[in-house]
């Protein structure tokens, strides 16, 4: 079954026909039971959804990570704005995980497995920014990563890219998360700062400011001053992201920055110098 998951994501981003080219996507697992899925519940509020609330008989929880090539990495960091290519990706991105997710779902379902997914972006409050699930955290859940200053998982291919995941109702021996962030994000106790305490393990850290290493470089490249040493303004950051949207008006549903994930960090676990 593990199989047969990672090589239909696999083939599936491998096989995407667009203007945007990835690098290998990474997939992560835990049980849909992880004591996890009860923090955020409980971080965020009521309206996060639990596994079992997405599916019925929920035994398993996928998350992946589609992450770009160093190309546009490369435009994004050297424009002095949102490149165009950077505010494409993002939505030619989530069209793809949307799809990764429909071809999982079909391969899954011939084997006479269920499967369950949300979208892979504005399914938040627009009010309080609160995801209904976060895929991020949910990632993070399926050791996938560790969150960065920037509140972004950084993962082993780095934090430049797009997360999706998908609950299902089989059960995999290999369902443990990995890693385990040692320590939550600053700021105000919600989805963006989740604590580790009742999902702890073996801490493992690949933000380099997290590594007591020096790096501010997200905090430098926040071009709205939303992230700053005391942690993020979620809406001083919507608010940067609106002004982006309006600046690319072909684009649908282009709520996009990504400035921040151009660091060290943007394309693996950042090394100290």
């Amino acid at each position: 079954m593990e199989s047969l998951i990672r090589g239909t994501i696999a083939g599936a981003v491998a096989g995407h026909q667009g203007r945007i080219t990835y690098r290998a996507p990474l997939v992560g697992f835990t049980t849909a039971s992880d004591p996890g899925f009860a923090e955020l519940r409980e971080a965020v509020g009521p309206g996060h959804l639990l596994p079992q609330d997405m599916l019925t008989g929920a035994q398993t929880v996928v998350a992946f990570f589609v992450p770009f090539d160093s190309g546009l990495v490369s435009l994004q960091r050297e424009d002095p704005e949102v490149n165009r290519a950077w505010a494409e990706a993002y939505v030619e991105t989530n069209l793809l995980i949307e799809s990764v997710c429909g071809a999982l779902g079909d391969a899954l379902a011939g084997k006479g497995v269920r499967a369950a997914w949300q979208l892979p972006t504005h399914n938040f409050d627009r009010k309080t920014l609160l995801s209904v699930w976060s895929h991020k955290h949910v990632a993070y859940l399926c050791g996938l990563g560790s969150f960065g200053r920037h509140q972004m998982l950084i993962t082993a291919a780095g934090c430049a890219g797009r997360l999706g995941s998908l609950v299902i109702d089989a059960a995999l021996p290999e369902a443990t998360g990995v890693f385990r962030s040692a320590e939550a994000p600053p700021g105000s106790k919600d989805a963006g700062e989740m604590s580790a305490a009742a999902t702890a393990g073996a801490g493992v850290e690949f933000c380099l400011a997290r590594r007591g290493g020096r790096c501010d470089t997200c905090i430098r490249r926040c071009p709205s001053g939303a992230l700053t040493e005391q942690g993020l303004d979620k809406q001083r950051c919507l608010r940067q992201l609106i002004q982006v949207n309006k600046q690319f008006p072909d684009l649908s549903n282009c709520l996009v920055c990504g400035k921040c994930a151009t660091g060290p960090c943007a394309l693996s676990v950042p090394r100290p110098e």
